[in-house]
């Protein structure tokens, strides 16, 4: 028998057969929205429609199943897309979710402000507190324990195999969004989570030039819910943005390695700074769940976050001092980029439980030279 292929080969070769036709070494995108069709009924390759079925997103299904060790993988045109189609699949009105409270703010708009008025409440909770997650369950209404680890955009680390076991013992779907690790620093599934969640724009695609979610299951019948909800609703992915992605898997191992070391260089060179209050990275020995980051982790990721002494006039002109990173949302892509939580990726949650400080900044790493960040990061922090 052969080995069992490792995950760098596996983010290159998975779902990516070469084209018998023409030997393609890289297979081509059918950009088509409809397939003839043999006779009627009779489907060549079981595709009718591309909403139902697309070979480009079914490569792309495949890749995603295989690099989380999982056996269902599902491709959206977006996170959000992936995470409503999740939410539909497992609830109806009445029921309840237990989430972190340091989760993405779109998540926790689309739960809250989507989810809600359909009748589906919530408890947001520190999920670093294992005995509050178990009292914010409610028996036989909570469905959902959903999960960010790193968390966004406080970087907590939270125990994945615990949570799961407490899930687990009340019939509750654990769900972990593994969008800031990527499946090259992390598995949740191996750790005991039922579902896993992506913004496949971000580590995944890795280049800031595509939209895309996922998720990756388990259960066959939940996968069935979903792959439903995904063709009867149809926010799937098209076929040049499964490309695209694919595109960019190829690489992901090799990115997540310059990520990391170069957030890590970052972590260590900004923590003690006079105007800084806090670095929050999981690679930093001080930080509280850096142990746990290293049992449940292959690496601590490129994502990290500041607090500044100034308060919110010091971190916005920091945020909008710098050149090679750039001031976006999304994160992720090869390029650095620089964001302000409290008014642009979580200005959503500002006066719920989920609101974020208004003296930090979140950095996205990317892949140029260690050297060329730090001299960027140094102009444009306070010089007392």
């Amino acid at each position: 028998m052969a080995r069992k292929q490792k995950f760098d080969t596996v983010a290159i070769h998975a779902g990516q057969e070469f084209d018998p036709t023409t030997g393609a070494v890289i297979p081509p995108i059918y950009q088509t929205s409809t397939f003839v069709q043999e006779s009627i009924g009779v489907l060549r390759g079981g595709y009718e429609y591309s909403r139902g079925g697309n070979p480009t997103r079914t490569a792309l299904e495949t890749l995603l199943a295989a690099l989380e060790g999982g056996k269902h993988g599902l491709s959206f045109a977006s996170g959000l897309a992936a995470e409503d189609t999740l939410l539909r699949a497992l609830l109806s009105p009445g029921d309840h979710i237990v989430l972190g409270d340091d989760v993405y703010g779109g998540t926790h708009r689309l739960i809250e402000r989507v989810h809600g008025p359909w009748g589906v409440s919530n408890t947001t909770v520190d999920m670093s507190d294992l005995r509050a997650v178990e009292q914010a369950i409610i028996p036989g209404k909570t469905k959902i324990l959903w999960v960010e680890t790193p968390s966004n955009p406080l970087m907590k680390i939270s125990d994945i195999g615990e949570l799961a076991d407490i899930g687990h013992r009340a019939g509750v779907i654990v769900v972990v969004d593994n969008t800031f690790a990527s499946p090259a620093l992390q598995h949740p599934l191996a750790h005991g989570a039922d579902v896993v969640v992506h913004s496949t724009t971000k580590y995944l695609g890795g280049h800031s030039d595509v939209l895309g979610g996922a998720l990756i299951i388990n259960d066959d019948d939940l996968a069935h819910k979903a792959r439903f909800l995904q063709f009867a609703a149809g926010p799937v992915s098209a076929p040049l943005d499964a490309w695209l992605t694919i595109r960019g898997i190829k690489t992901l191992s090799v990115r997540m390695d310059r990520h990391c070391s170069n957030a890590q260089a970052i972590a260590e060179h900004l923590q003690g700074h006079p105007a800084i209050e806090a670095v929050y990275y999981p690679g930093l020995p001080g930080h509280p769940g850096h142990e746990l980051a290293k049992q449940q982790m292959s690496g601590f990721g490129g994502m990290l976050t500041i607090a500044f002494k100034g308060g919110a006039k010091a971190a916005r002109k920091f945020a909008e001092s710098m050149h090679l990173f750039q001031l976006a949302e999304s994160l992720g892509g090869v390029e650095s980029l620089v964001n302000y939580p409290a008014e642009m990726t979580h200005a959503s949650v500002r006066g719920t439980a989920l609101e974020v400080p208004d003296n930090i900044v979140r950095l996205s790493v990317g892949i140029e030279d260690i050297g060329d960040l730090i001299d960027d990061l140094d102009r444009a922090l306070p010089k007392k």
